[in-house]
């Protein structure tokens, strides 16, 4: 068939080859619904580019697939040094590094295709993050295609697409159906009625091509029945073949479909001249997968699952060890205890390779089939599901998971198990701000560990009790633990839980004002050196938290460029949010609201961050929407105030109830303002100089008649000194502008006012301006300047105003063109206002978009 209406396509793919060859390689995603052609516009530019080097991988959508599946086949086409690392099962940073090598090399293009990637495991989604980041100076052109209208606005490869499209070397190619016109050439001479064709298959060209070459006298009107109508003229031996391959995937290899079935050449010739398959090498494949699933779906149940079993026999006589797929048949021929032996096994190679969410899968399966098994067995089972799942930030099913761990550890009567698991809980209940169990779990794991004496296990227990010390403010504690923690770890030689220690003891050490640095470097270039990410992605965002809260915003800096940089290489998610979470209050302090609002924003409507890695952002986005007067503020702090108490750890429970104060203060609720200055005060007991001094200032600034505590951070002890000019040159010096303003509307005198004014109406704040100008009045200041007008208050999200009145519309449901005529402009203004605020948005589509300001408070908010 011809491939009609895609000449802008194909130009687009060729520029970006034609780029690549002169070293500047590109990443295109071919976007498109199934069946509108992707394939056979990559197989068009195979044709147009013989010359190049072809190397191609899929995803699988028929089972759970096997990590890195897409790298495998192209490491079975490349050889070579990646070939021999896949078979020696090296890290998968090696196989990452190793592809890109040996697609790289000089002197020849090379096309490197993966297809299918809306099926895409986690490991070939960050195996893409990583190619994305790296081939702008390699001839490489790295082709991937997906469905975009499988991809649910939460779905974790959407946020990726989403990332990788940010990437320089990134282009996108969206595909269209045809139109009717190009559906009237391909009908031809068929005598199909051209318009009745076009309505039925809305020019999908797969659905069209189908009905044509099917030779139906009538369309189907579901146009997958053309593809059993080419079926139906098949023998029954050729029948057979057909429906084992479409269980075994889209591509099948033909000597496996030739031991399941013993089926004859003159069968894979009938099936070839049916058009149903296509050969390719060694290979048979669907020439699409809706054909594979029209076959499969066609398949009676009983026959399926003695097909599935044959296939599983096959598979194992051939030494298969792709267990994902032997899982996958041996649950569809109804053989559990090979369900369980397989899913295990694959569940386990997942979890190496980083593919969280497969891993998780195939525990959830092989628990399924455990009947029969032993408790240990079953315990370690749910024991890697609840590590997986809190890496999917599945907390609560995290803890379902190790709670049934638990029981069966202590009903196997294995004390170290039993303990191990007490420890994952612990970081599993402090994830979802339940500090009190989160610390009986860590003490119970100790508890268990020290009558058997010392080894890695209580070294480990130790490491996560003074973690938890460290967080309630029991420093002491906090420190001794982490050292006997520290010597037992060199002692059986544990890098990573030294690591872990000396972080802690540094972190401990700081709130002491003890010097801290030379303790959290060390931890950090042990994580580093032993290649120890976990650790390393916790050194960088403790480091970059210290830094912050000690208000050296140049350090913090380069540590959250170096510390981000390490975990976006490493796809170490949990530390990436835990950074970018800490950076909202980086830029908050820096007088940076638009850019810290945004980054908040991004957070908390994505996927990734936990109960406890959402409090910093809605810390940040709190203060700022109650600076900027804006309703949803109260709301947004009670969160963060719920999330911190629940924690139970003063460090959160401070920097919340102060931001909470904030916010009634501006607002003009002295009394509350006063009730949570207290409760941060009630909790600042171990709170270091920095917590302090800002408690004392919010104490005195809402009226408490408590006392200030001893031993404030200079800034705040010269608010506390009466030094208010003093102060403020300190805050500016700092890089805190908005902390300066506040230490000169604190002096009461006019020239500190009208200064105080100035900072507040450059930074948007028009809360603290109002409040500014009321004092000024109250104090008999004359020609007070006018505060900034509402409609001109900075905007969270960065919209212009006109921007937001598009959002507005957009919720309300109106298309582009009643946007056009409410708004007075032009239907291609409005195109440009909505492609800027779905890309301000981080969103898809104008559904996301509208699901996004609606969770934000943000809609019907513009003056229209």
């Amino acid at each position: 068939m011809q491939l009609l209406e895609r000449e802008s396509s194909l130009a687009s793919l060729a520029t970006c080859a034609q780029e690549a060859r002169q070293g500047e390689g590109r990443l295109v995603l071919v976007a498109g619904e199934a069946g509108v052609g992707k394939s056979a516009l990559v197989e068009q530019l195979q044709n147009d580019l013989a010359d190049a080097r072809w190397s191609w991988g899929a995803c699988d959508g028929l089972f759970t697939p096997r990590p890195l599946g897409p790298l495998f086949d192209l490491a079975a086409q490349l050889g070579g040094e990646l070939e021999q690392l896949c078979r020696a099962g090296a890290p998968r940073e090696d196989l990452f590094r190793a592809l890109l090598r040996q697609v790289s090399e000089p002197q020849a293009l090379n096309v490197v295709v993966v297809e299918d990637i809306h099926w895409a495991d986690e490991a070939t989604v960050d195996l893409l993050r990583f190619l994305g980041r790296r081939l702008r100076e390699a001839p490489v052109l790295l082709i991937t295609t997906y469905r975009d209208e499988d991809l649910a606005a939460g779905d974790p490869l959407r946020a990726a697409l989403g990332e990788i499209a940010r990437q320089r070397a990134t282009r996108r190619v969206e595909l269209a159906p045809l139109s009717a016109g190009a559906v009237r050439i391909l009908a031809g001479a068929s005598g199909l009625d051209a318009a009745e064709l076009y309505r039925l298959t809305g020019g999908n060209p797969f659905y069209v091509t189908e009905v044509i070459q099917a030779g139906m006298s009538e369309i189907p009107a579901a146009a997958r029945d053309a593809v059993l109508a080419r079926a139906v003229p098949l023998s029954g031996e050729s029948r057979e073949v057909l429906d084992v391959a479409a269980l075994i995937g889209t591509r099948s290899d033909l000597p496996l479909i030739e031991t399941v079935t013993a089926c004859p050449p003159r069968t894979v010739d009938e099936i070839l001249a049916s058009g149903l398959l296509a050969g390719d090498g060694g290979w048979l494949r669907f020439r699409h997968e809706i054909a594979r699933l029209t076959v499969a779906q066609a398949i009676p149940a009983h026959r399926g699952s003695a097909i599935h079993a044959r296939i599983l026999a096959a598979l194992e006589s051939a030494g298969c060890e792709d267990h994902a797929r032997m899982a996958f048949h041996a649950e569809g021929a109804g053989d559990g205890a090979a369900v369980f032996r397989y899913a295990s096994s694959a569940a386990r190679q997942a979890a190496e390779l980083a593919s969280h969410r497969e891993a998780a899968t195939q525990f959830e399966r092989a628990l399924r089939f455990a009947d029969g098994a032993g408790p240990a067995t079953v315990a370690g089972l749910y024991d890697g599901l609840a590590y997986e799942l809190g890496l999917l930030d599945r907390w609560d099913e995290a803890v379902g998971a190790g709670e049934s761990a638990l029981a069966l550890w202590r009903q196997a009567g294995d004390p170290p198990h039993e303990s191990a698991t007490l420890r994952h809980l612990a970081h599993t209940m402090w994830r979802l701000c339940r500090g009190a169990e989160a610390n009986a779990a860590a003490e119970a794991a100790v508890a268990i560990l020290e009558p058997l004496g010392p080894g890695p296990e209580l070294a480990r227990s130790y490491a996560t009790l003074g973690g938890d010390r460290m967080e309630e403010g029991q420093n002491d504690a906090a420190i001794e633990l982490s050292r006997r923690a520290e010597a037992l770890a060199e002692s059986f030689g544990l890098p990573e839980v030294l690591s872990d220690a000396l972080n802690t003891e540094a972190c401990a050490t700081a709130n002491q004002g003890g010097e801290w640095i030379s303790l959290m470097q060390r931890a950090l270039d042990i994580a580093v050196s032993g290649r120890l990410q976990p650790q390393a992605g916790r050194a960088y965002a403790n480091m970059h938290a210290r830094y912050a809260a000690e208000r050296r915003l140049d350090e913090a800096q380069r540590c959250f460029v170096e510390g981000i940089a390490y975990c976006d290489e490493h796809d170490i998610g949990t530390y990436g949010t835990c950074l970018r979470g800490e950076r909202t209050g980086v830029l908050e302090k820096a007088g940076r609201w638009d850019e810290s609002a945004s980054l908040c924003v991004e957070l908390l409507t994505g996927r990734g961050a936990s109960p406890v890695n959402r409090i910093n952002p809605l810390m940040s986005l709190g203060k700022i929407q109650a600076r900027r007067g804006e309703a949803r503020a109260r709301e947004v702090l009670d969160e963060a105030v719920a999330a911190a108490d629940g924690t139970g750890e003063p460090q959160w429970i401070i920097s919340a109830r102060l931001a909470s104060a904030e916010g009634h203060w501006l607002a003009g609720r002295p009394g509350p303002a006063a009730r949570d200055a207290e409760l941060a005060d009630d909790a600042c007991t171990r709170g270091d100089a920095w917590d302090r001094g800002a408690v004392a200032v919010w104490l005195r600034r809402t009226g408490s008649n408590r006392p200030p505590r001893d031993e404030l951070a200079e800034p705040y002890q010269r608010m506390a000194d009466g030094d208010w000019e003093e102060a403020s040159r300190l805050w500016l010096g700092l890089g805190c502008p908005y902390e300066a303003a506040l230490a000169l509307y604190d002096s009461g005198q006019e020239a500190a006012l009208r200064e105080a004014m100035k900072i507040f109406t450059g930074l948007g704040a028009v809360a603290a301006t109002q409040l500014t100008r009321h004092r000024m009045r109250s104090l008999g200041i004359r020609s007070i300047p006018a505060g900034p007008r509402t409609a001109t208050r900075a905007d969270p999200l960065g919209l212009t105003r006109r921007e937001r009145e598009v959002l507005d519309l957009i919720c309300a449901g109106h298309t582009n063109a009643e946007i056009a005529a409410k708004l007075f402009i032009s239907p291609k203004t409005v195109d440009h206002h909505v492609s800027a605020v779905l890309a301000k948005l981080d969103a898809p589509t104008r559904e996301v978009a509208a699901t996004h300001a609606a969770r934000l408070g943000l809609v019907g908010v513009a003056e229209i």
